[in-house]
């Protein structure tokens, strides 16, 4: 079976000593190991797992991130004088506000 998921994020505990194996979609499920290996392999099979179970109709599978298509937003709050410097910024390269933000974001 194919899982489209965002499954690969990897990192490492101190307190545990150990890599932690996680997936976006699943927030609450992790996997500990001792190689980064181990601990991918095992998020994958504990996805697997929990995506082959049946679940209540109330509590749809997560959607993949891979296949989400929404621009998506993001709002921020800045100081009047910042923000008035980020326009003039925009202004004179002539550029629009979004565009800049979203290029620097990217980066």
């Amino acid at each position: 079976m194919l899982i489209n998921i965002a499954i690969g994020r990897i990192v490492w505990s101190e307190e545990d000593q150990q890599f932690v194996g996680l997936c976006a979609e699943f927030p609450l499920l992790s996997w500990l190991a001792s190689s980064k290996e181990s601990a991918l392999e095992g998020i994958c099979k504990l996805v697997s797992k929990k995506l082959a179970q049946p679940h209540p109709s109330d509590e749809p599978s997560p959607e993949p991130l891979s296949l989400q298509s929404d621009r998506g937003k993001f709002v921020a709050e800045a100081p009047t004088e910042e923000f008035h410097k980020l326009i003039l910024k925009a202004a004179e390269g002539r550029a629009i506000l979004n565009e800049m933000i979203s290029q620097k974001l990217s980066q």
